[in-house]
C-alpha cells in the first residue's frame, strides 16, 4: 500500500460539503507546477525535474480548465505558476494572461536564468504581478553547484536587473542546507539592497531528489529559526524575512519576540489544506508539494476542485487535526502544529510528531489561536466589525479574521470592534 493510501485509509469517506467549512476555509494561495521541464538540475528538486524537451503533462486547453477550476472556488486567489521552470512552457504567456483575466493574482516562481528584458516585458503584458526567484547564496560557487549548472547564479543576477528595470516586484527564495546556512545574513542584506520585497527561507522537506540529501540537524534548524526572528526585527521596513516550510517559526517568535508583527499576522504555522493547495503537472491536487500525490482520486482531469478541496478526507483532516506524539501535548500546537509533510515522511503518520522539532511540551495551557477552539473561547464581533470584515477581499477574509481574534485574545479583549481592527492594522502596518 502506498504512503498516500496509508494516510487516506485513516480518515472517513468524504461527505457533503459543510457550509461552515466553506466560510472558514477558502484557498487563497495555489501553487501550480506547470511543467517538470527545467534547464537546471537542482539537487533538492521534489519533482525530479531536469528534462528540456518533450511534451508537457497537460495541454493548453486542459491547463486553462485548471485555471477555471481555481477561479470557481476563489476568483481572487493568488496563483503561483511554477515548475520545473514554468517559462519553458511555450504557452506560458497565454496561460498567465488567461488566469489574470479570470481575476486571479498571478505570480511566477522561477530560477531566474531565463529572465531578460523581453521576457520580463512579456510577464508584464500577460498580467504577472510578481516574481519569486530561487537564489541560494549571495555568491556563485555554492549556488551553481547546488543548482547543477555553471553560470546559473550570474544569469539570475541578470534576471534581477531586468526585473528592476521594469519595476516588476520580486522576492528571493533560498533553500537552506547545512552548507549555505551561514550565508543567510549576506543574502538578506543583498535582498534589502536590491529592492526585493521579501526573502523566504525554505527548509527542505526530503522528497524527490532531495530525499537522500544530508539535511540540517534539529539543533541547526532551531538555531536558524532563532536567527531569522532576529533578522525579521533588524530588517523590518527594508525587506520582509520569513521562514517557509517551518511552522515552528511562530513558536520561536512567540517565545523570543511576542510583540513581533509576525504574531499579529493573519496565518498560523502551516496553511497546507486550510488556505493553500498545490496542483501537480499531471493535475493532482495535494495540500502541499511534499505530501504525496493522490493517485487519481484528487485529480482535476477527473474531479472538480471544489469537491477535492472541501470533501477529500486528507484535506478535511488538516482542518481538524488530531495530533500524535509530542505535537499532541504541545502548548504551541495551535499556532505551530509542526510540519505534516515531515511527520508523514518520517513516521508514515500525517498527524505524527515533527522530527525536526526540539521543543519538549511543558504541560501548560496551549498557546492558542482562538479560532481553533469552541465558540466560547472566541471574542465577540460587533455588527460594525462584521461589516468591516465583510469588505475584506474574500481570499484574505479568513486570515484577517483569525489574526484579529488572535490579537484580541492576547490582549484580553472580549469584543472586537472596528477600533480594535484599526489598532491591529496600525501595529502591523497592514
Amino acid at each position: 500500500m502506498s504512503l498516500f493510501k496509508r494516510v487516506q485509509s485513516r480518515f472517513s469517506p468524504a461527505t457533503a460539503t459543510d457550509p461552515a467549512a466553506v466560510e472558514e476555509h477558502i484557498p487563497f494561495l495555489v501553487s501550480w507546477n506547470l511543467t517538470k521541464r527545467c534547464n537546471l538540475k537542482c539537487a533538492h528538486c521534489y519533482l525530479d525535474a531536469a528534462e528540456l524537451e518533450g511534451a508537457d503533462e497537460t495541454t493548453t486547453d486542459e491547463a486553462k480548465g485548471f485555471i477555471d477550476e481555481v477561479a470557481s472556488i476563489n476568483p481572487q486567489a493568488m496563483l503561483i505558476m511554477t515548475g520545473g521552470e514554468p517559462l519553458l512552457r511555450p504557452d506560458f504567456p497565454a496561460l498567465s494572461e488567461y488566469a489574470s483575466k479570470r481575476g486571479l493574482t498571478v505570480v511566477v516562481g522561477t530560477n531566474g536564468t531565463l529572465l531578460d528584458d523581453s521576457t520580463v516585458e512579456m510577464l508584464v503584458r500577460s498580467g504577472v504581478q510578481g516574481v519569486g526567484l530561487s537564489l541560494d547564496s549571495a555568491t556563485p560557487v555554492f549556488h551553481d553547484r547546488f543548482r547543477g549548472v555553471a553560470g546559473a547564479w550570474q544569469k539570475t543576477m541578470d534576471g534581477i536587473e531586468a526585473l528592476k528595470r521594469r519595476s516588476l516586484p520580486f522576492q528571493l527564495q533560498l533553500t537552506v542546507t547545512r552548507e549555505n546556512r551561514g550565508d543567510i545574513p549576506a543574502l538578506i542584506e543583498f535582498a534589502a539592497q536590491n529592492g526585493a520585497k521579501a526573502v523566504n527561507i525554505f527548509f527542505l522537506v526530503c522528497t524527490g531528489r532531495g530525499q537522500n540529501m544530508t539535511d540540517l540537524t534539529p539543533e541547526e534548524y532551531e538555531a536558524t529559526l532563532k536567527y531569522l526572528v532576529e533578522a525579521e526585527a533588524v530588517f523590518e521596513g527594508r525587506v520582509m524575512v520569513r521562514a517557509r516550510c517551518a511552522p515552528h517559526f511562530l513558536r520561536v517568535v512567540s517565545s523570543l519576540n511576542p510583540e513581533s508583527a509576525v504574531m499579529k499576522g493573519q496565518t498560523s504555522g502551516c496553511i497546507a489544506g486550510t488556505g493553500y493547495m498545490r496542483i501537480s503537472p499531471e493535475g493532482d491536487v495535494t495540500p502541499c508539494p511534499y505530501i504525496p500525490a493522490s493517485q487519481g482520486d484528487a485529480n482535476l482531469k477527473r474531479k472538480r476542485l471544489k469537491d477535492i478541496w472541501y470533501n477529500h478526507p486528507v484535506f478535511k483532516s488538516l482542518r481538524a487535526p488530531s495530533y500524535n506524539g509530542r505535537c499532541k501535548d504541545c502548548e504551541f500546537n495551535d499556532v505551530c502544529g509542526g510540519c505534516r509533510a515531515r511527520a508523514l515522511s518520517s513516521t508514515g503518520d500525517l498527524m505524527g510528531e515533527d522530527p525536526w522539532c526540539t521543543h519538549e511540551p511543558d504541560g501548560k495551557k496551549p498557546v492558542a489561536a482562538p479560532h481553533a477552539h469552541g465558540a466560547a473561547c472566541k471574542p465577540v464581533w460587533t455588527d460594525d466589525a462584521k461589516e468591516r470584515l465583510g469588505k475584506v477581499p474574500v481570499f484574505l477574509r479568513g486570515m484577517v479574521k483569525k489574526g484579529v481574534e488572535r490579537y484580541a485574545a492576547a490582549k484580553g479583549i472580549k469584543e472586537i470592534t472596528p477600533e480594535v481592527m484599526s489598532e491591529l492594522r496600525k501595529r502591523t502596518g497592514r
